[in-house]
């Protein structure tokens, strides 16, 4: 099991999260709270599909809105999985899902690569999904590989929920990342003999 513990405090926002790799043969848990309603849903979701265990102390400026919460999220979870990660030697490094909820289908592709990049691809019909802002969606995953070091690929093809739309996405990047982290025999993936 490979672990990682992240604190980060700002102005904004104060966040403590601790983060677990586990097996595929293990059930992933969320603890704690982003005290936001529908992203306690999706962080849930993550851990649940993706085998990862979360214990989350986190306050935000809500009486803002949930840019400042939902986006440091996503940077201390990439600092986290980077951290439990280690030197990105001997695990798949890629990993690729499609996820289908009711009406909807997302597809995630990743490369624990070192080298951060997003591509993010989806439309929502409203601008909350319960008590989360749609659009801040796109900046938790920019934030979370940005600070993960990895390449990350993310499509809704389609869908007519949003909540449909945003928690197949969830489903297939935990999918995804779960594929990509997992332990394998051999050495780094990569014709350099390096990644990054």
């Amino acid at each position: 099991m490979r672990t990682s513990n992240i604190v980060r405090n700002t102005t904004e926002t104060q966040i403590d999260l601790t983060l677990a790799i586990l097996s595929q043969d293990d059930a992933g848990s969320f603890t704690g709270t982003t005290n936001i309603g529908f992203m306690d849903h999706m962080m849930n979701a993550f851990c649940v599909h993706g085998h990862f265990r979360i214990d989350l102390k986190m306050t935000g400026d809500l009486e803002v809105d949930d840019h400042h919460s939902v986006e440091d999220l996503g940077i201390v979870l990439g600092q986290a999985f980077a951290q439990a990660v280690g030197s990105k030697s001997s695990i798949n490094r890629f990993g690729c899902s499609y996820v289908p909820m009711d009406d909807s289908l997302s597809r995630c592709v990743i490369d624990i690569s070192g080298r951060p990049y997003l591509v993010y691809s989806a439309l929502y019909d409203y601008q909350m999904i319960g008590e989360l802002e749609s659009a801040i969606i796109r900046e938790f995953f920019y934030a979370f590989a940005m600070n993960a070091g990895v390449t990350l690929h993310i499509e809704n093809f389609y869908g007519e929920n949003d909540h449909h739309k945003a928690e197949s996405i969830f489903k297939a990047f935990a999918r995804a990342l779960s594929d990509a982290s997992t332990l394998r025999e051999g050495d780094i993936l990569s014709t350099k003999g390096t990644l990054g």
